[in-house]
């Protein structure tokens, strides 16, 4: 069992702020720090730790959008309970987002020993931030850029909420560079495509943070290092969201693609010559 300090619980904190939103893949940057400072990435407390902190990073979505998810929420209880109110785009949307949880939460209950297990390898991170590459790029240089957040449709929130399968299943992927590729491939403009990766990924991250809660408290971590990390997860996504989106209205995704692959590059040298364990 593997107890996390409070110095690592603040850099895996960082970490976990600055990947959980940008197309990057936060469980790859966070299995290859992991790996850096020598913690088992597949050890049980370690998965429970990283699943947790995650939660910090949701409730800061949470808090940047809460104007916009108590509108979707209060739009959806009103279409509850009347008729007349179900033709608006929130609450069809409202319905959307938990449509398109389904898959991935059927997939992560079905394949989670393959997940904490042999898909933990960072050989498999590396491999999936190429392939992940890949995708993103095909997807900015192909993709119309023609419609908005309210022209999205369900067809549109199924693929998008499906694509997170991707990252469940190959670490390195990134959760929100599959939603955003998806989404531009739908031929939703950058801003859409983010906020909806947004909206999409708030039910199944925080699903996964709660899950895993048990094996977080009950495998190892002490409980100030988990609320340390959680919180500096919180703070530094905050201001992650509040960057992403300024920075995809005016750029394209190449940045990021440069970047996943240089990271991948790096790892690959330091699995070859045995610095880190995979």
């Amino acid at each position: 069992m593997t107890a996390i300090t409070i110095g690592q619980a603040v850099v895996l904190g960082v970490v976990e702020g600055l990947t959980e939103f940008l197309p990057v893949s936060s469980t790859g940057h966070l299995k290859i720090v992991e790996g850096l400072m020598n913690i088992p990435v597949d050890d049980d407390a370690v998965v429970g730790f990283t699943a947790v902190i995650q939660v910090g990073a949701i409730a800061a979505v949470l808090v940047y959008f809460f104007s916009d998810i108590l509108r979707i929420a209060g739009a959806w209880l009103r279409g509850v309970t009347n008729k007349e109110q179900r033709h608006s785009h929130d609450y069809k949307f409202a319905w959307w987002v938990i449509y398109a949880t389904i898959p991935v939460v059927l997939v992560g209950l079905a394949a989670k020993p393959l997940i904490d297990g042999p898909l933990a390898s960072l050989w498999v991170v590396a491999g999936s931030l190429i392939v992940g590459s890949g995708f993103m790029w095909a997807a900015d240089r192909y993709g119309r850029h023609k419609r908005g957040e309210n022209d999205a449709t369900l067809t549109d929130a199924l693929l998008v909420g499906s694509s997170q399968i991707l990252a469940l299943l190959f670490p390195g992927f990134s959760r929100s560079g599959a939603t955003m590729s998806t989404g531009l491939l739908r031929g939703l403009d950058r801003v859409a495509a983010t906020r909806l990766s947004f909206f999409l990924g708030i039910p199944a991250l925080t699903g996964a943070g709660l899950y895993e809660l048990k094996d977080a408290l009950g495998t190892g971590t002490a409980t100030g290092p988990l609320l340390v990390g959680t919180l500096v997860s919180f703070i530094v996504a905050y201001a992650s969201i509040a960057w992403l989106l300024r920075y995809v209205a005016r750029h394209t995704f190449n940045a990021f693609v440069i970047y996943r692959l240089a990271i991948a590059a790096a790892l690959l040298g330091l699995l070859t010559r045995g610095t880190i364990s995979s």
